[in-house]
């Protein structure tokens, strides 16, 4: 199988909010269960998941996404290439580059679904001496518990790709599974790679997918993180001009130290007028400052606010505030991805049930009707196009993971809207 260049490209997604045809998730496995108490730092963990529940709540995300989509399943695409062999060389030659092992020749006479098997749920090293006594466990190759997120190393952008250069090593791996898919897979047509972190050695040059939301086919936000460098941002940008053509970027600056990992953890879109934010980043004295960059031109503009910016491009979005006007609250549903919903309609979106206080606000303030996701997968309600809905699925476990349904989600088509 060659490199995909001359075909039409079957990927294309414009906006945040666009009716949603086709998305890439992973359903949570084993590798889930190489988490401990002991290493949930070093797998970027901040507690452990109960796998089953985990698995059934997935599952019922899915279910609902499928109402209204195609979804493709990670570990299904690479099965239906892997056995390519310019696809099984990549795969095993790149990953031994980010995570060198003994095991590179037998890799290569592995049967194919075996071979994911191990990338993703990674392989333990046999246990010597010293590991039996001290009772540790190490991996000659690594598992990957964040690759449920599958919206952080791969993005389309128009019709064109970002692959993530992700700031910590355990997640490296999961570039090189995105950027086989989108270089082999003949579902993933695309336009070309905006930016390739698989190819990015430079030090602090990191960018991730929940960092990039975009607005319109010419207007992206970014967020420049603990995940997303300025350096990675301002190859991004000029990346987003030439391969997808975006003109305008307004980069939103979050602290250093924040409970957001990312901007979709305080920032998405849900329709074409309203928003979800996290109120004290936005509005007040602690509001993020906003810099709108046009590479072709020189110097940056700094705005005091996001919505005011956005208005001079001629985006007037409402905000609906995450957990309602109680300091504590919005701070808890932050916490609990208050702010990540994946819309699958314009007005349409699903969100974690938990998250109370931003649903009746939601309700209250801009209409929209809070359905609850076993009413609408038995038919019990059902959601029309043109109605505003929150579909509200439970979370208690996906939560402990740092994200919610924007995070789960990596879209591949959606139609466009503007």
């Amino acid at each position: 199988m060659s490199e995909n260049t001359t075909q039409r490209p079957t990927v294309r997604v414009t906006s945040e909010i666009g009716p949603l045809r086709t998305v890439i998730c992973h359903a949570p496995g084993p590798e889930l269960l190489a988490v401990t108490p002991s290493n949930r730092e070093q797998y970027l963990y901040d507690d452990i998941i109960d796998l089953p529940q985990a698995q059934s709540e997935h599952q019922q995300f899915r279910a609902i996404l499928s109402r209204f989509c195609e979804v493709l399943n990670v570990r299904d695409l690479l099965a239906e290439i892997v056995d390519e062999p310019e696809v099984r060389k990549f795969l095993i030659n790149r990953v031994m580059e980010v995570a060198p092992s003994e095991l590179g020749g037998v890799l290569h006479e592995i049967p194919g679904p075996q071979l994911i098997k191990q990338f993703i749920e990674g392989k333990e090293a046999p246990q010597g001496p010293i590991s039996k006594m001290l009772h540790k466990v190490s991996y000659e190759l690594p598992p990957l518990p964040n690759l449920f997120f599958t919206r952080d190393a791969a993005m389309v952008v128009n019709d064109a790709v970002i692959i993530g250069a992700m700031r910590y090593a355990v997640r490296w791996t999961e570039e090189l599974l995105m950027k086989a898919l989108f270089l082999y897979h003949p579902m993933l047509r695309n336009g070309g790679f905006i930016y390739d972190g698989t190819e990015e050695h430079r030090s602090d040059w990191t960018i991730e997918g929940g960092d990039v939301i975009i607005v319109r086919p010419d207007l992206a936000l970014v967020g420049l993180s603990e995940r997303s460098s300025p350096a990675a941002i301002e190859g991004l940008v000029d990346g987003l001009r030439e391969k997808a053509g975006i003109e305008h970027v307004l980069v939103v600056v979050l602290p250093t130290e924040s409970p957001a990992i990312h901007l979709d953890m305080i920032f998405t879109m849900v329709d074409t007028t309203h928003c979800v934010v996290y109120p004290p980043y936005f509005f007040g004295p602690q509001r993020l400052p906003v810099l709108h960059y046009r590479p072709e031109q020189k110097g940056i503009r700094a705005h005091d606010d996001l919505f005011g910016a956005l208005k001079q491009l001629g985006v007037d979005l409402e905000p609906i505030w995450c957990g309602g006007h109680h300091p504590t609250q919005q701070e808890r549903e932050q916490w609990s991805s208050g702010c990540n919903f994946v819309a699958v309609r314009p007005g349409i979106v699903l969100g974690y049930s938990r998250n109370e206080a931003t649903m009746r606000e939601m309700q209250d303030r801009a209409g929209f009707r809070i359905v609850d996701a076993i009413d609408f997968l038995t038919g019990k309600e059902v959601v029309r196009e043109g109605e505003r809905s929150v579909i509200a699925f439970s979370g208690a476990e996906l939560v402990r993971g740092g994200g919610g349904g924007r995070c789960m989600t990596m879209p591949v088509c959606r139609d466009d809207i503007w």
